[in-house]
């Protein structure tokens, strides 16, 4: 199991915002940030890298963060996914910039359903080893449901073995968000671990309520070592009260394992 580092920009700034918060209605008044600073997405960038943690993810958290993304993956190439509105055109510019891999939700899940034409055209313009699915999802009526467009929209997608095995030969791992504790840090989601360990044939990530290492315990136990975790608003880089130093060397004690 290895932790996986975040970036989440919003007007191109780092926050950390409540899952299911974040919505189109910019009158609106229903966004809930945990956490937010003037330290740039690079820098960020340039501290996972010191520490050579690979594979986290940068989220543009809606249109007008490109160019805060673009930064920050090039300040540790190859050391990050880029995620956010992707699409086959404008893969290529953040694949160029030195994200290891593009992460898709919308583009693939629309109008409620998986276009596998789109997943078909994808892959002329990204390998597979370089394109990552994002399976956000919320609990609806004893299901786990595909969200998109911020999670604000269930799909009529439900996590299962037959499509995890299907969605796995177009991809190089599924990035899943537990939407309905994401930013909340009250504890993960067992049972969707549990689903992930158990029906995914290829790696997966999983994000969400992670409080303490004791919570990175339990996705270590009950993801079976393959389940991969980020931490956001609990760390104290983000306002919370978790030390990144203790994630690293919790991380790194397990690469040596």
């Amino acid at each position: 199991m290895r932790f996986r580092p975040c970036i989440d920009i919003h007007g191109g700034r780092v926050k950390q915002i409540v899952g299911g918060t974040l919505s189109d209605n910019r009158a609106g008044g229903s966004l809930v940030t945990n956490f937010e600073t003037d330290l740039s997405p690079a820098h960020f960038a340039s501290m996972y890298k010191k520490e050579n943690l690979r594979g986290g993810h940068v989220i543009m958290l809606g249109p007008g963060n490109e160019e805060a993304a673009v930064r920050a993956l090039s300040a540790w190439p190859g050391g990050m996914h880029a995620g956010g509105g992707i699409t086959p055109k404008n893969a290529k510019r953040f694949l160029d910039a030195g994200a290891s891999h593009v992460i898709v939700t919308s583009y693939v899940f629309c109008d409620g359903l998986i276009r596998w034409e789109r997943l078909d055209e994808l892959l002329t313009v990204v390998l597979k080893e370089r394109l990552v699915l994002d399976l956000s999802c919320r609990m609806s009526d004893g299901d786990y449901v595909v969200v998109t467009d911020r999670w604000q929209k269930l799909t009529k997608e439900k996590l299962s073995r037959q499509l995890l095995t299907r969605l796995s030969t177009y991809c190089d791992e599924f990035l899943v968000h537990a939407a309905d504790v994401e930013g909340l840090k009250r504890g993960v989601d067992r049972t969707l671990i549990r689903l992930l360990a158990d029906a995914s044939p290829i790696p997966a990530v999983y994000a969400g309520g992670v409080r303490d290492l004791g919570d990175m315990d339990i996705i270590d136990r009950l993801g079976g070592g393959r389940i991969d975790a980020t931490v956001g608003s609990s760390l104290d880089i983000f306002g919370g009260t978790l030390p990144f130093a203790d994630v690293v060397m919790w991380h790194k004690k397990r690469q040596t394992k």
